[in-house]
């Protein structure tokens, strides 16, 4: 039996959130935050993928009620991609390096508490257990597929464009 989509996604939410703290603490080298940006960058490319390729989607289709809470989050995410993509050409010499790594920690922080506090147990109540497990396999299959680093920039927006229209 597979995982539900929503643990999945907050598990991979989980994972970033350990790695936006780790990288706020004063304690933490330039080399080491590097390395986290890095990380998250992986992290959150595949993640965007894998919502955007099959969670939005579907919930889309199968919720209707929830149509401009996922244009939000489309959104949200385009913003999270340009951040990465921009975060992606820099190294930690840039002068503008953490502060774009730490609006993008705002930023993602934000959609994080959207989608936890107010999306998903909307999404959960419309969907029950059995098809957020279809969809959870659907994810895993997703993940697998996924870039792990960004796309060149106007991919994204054409996916978004494609699935909106």
């Amino acid at each position: 039996m597979s995982q539900d989509a929503i643990v999945m996604l907050k598990a991979d939410h989980k994972e970033v959130r350990a790695l936006f703290r780790e990288f706020q603490k004063s304690s933490t080298t330039p080399a080491r935050k590097e390395q986290i940006v890095r990380k998250v960058i992986e992290l959150l490319t595949v993640h965007t993928y894998i919502e955007n390729e099959v969670m939005y989607p579907r919930v889309r289709a199968l919720v209707p009620d929830l149509e401009e809470d996922v244009l939000e989050s489309y959104e949200e995410h385009h913003v999270a991609d340009v951040l990465v993509m921009e975060l992606d050409a820099m190294d930690r010499d840039d002068e503008r390096f953490e502060a774009k790594a730490t609006v993008l920690i705002e930023n993602v922080t934000h959609h994080i508490e959207e989608e936890e506090q107010e999306w998903f147990p909307k999404v959960r109540e419309a969907l029950g257990r059995t098809t957020l497990q279809e969809i959870g396999a659907e994810l895993a299959e997703a993940k697998e597929r996924a870039p792990r680093r960004p796309e060149q920039p106007g991919a994204v927006k054409k996916t978004v464009d494609a699935l909106t229209s």
